[in-house]
């Protein structure tokens, strides 16, 4: 289940929930008990690396045919 911040304009805390994508936009009240809270816009990381770099064809030389005939 999908997992949302939060930030309570009353007293400033910032909680996350975990809930259903359908109910994300719902209300949520903070820890506290207050309920003037708005969804912050989370970022995603995403990590790991590439385990080779991407190949490139060789040859050719350009031009519109790629021979390198044109010029």
């Amino acid at each position: 289940m999908p997992r949302y911040d939060y930030r309570c304009r009353s007293c400033g805390a910032t909680f996350e929930l975990s809930r259903p994508m359908a109910a994300s936009a719902d209300p949520a009240a903070c820890p506290e008990g207050h309920t003037d809270t708005v969804k912050l816009l989370s970022t995603v990381a995403v990590t790991g690396g590439a385990t080779a770099p991407v190949q490139r064809p060789s040859g050719g030389g350009g031009g519109c045919c790629g021979g390198g005939c044109c010029g």
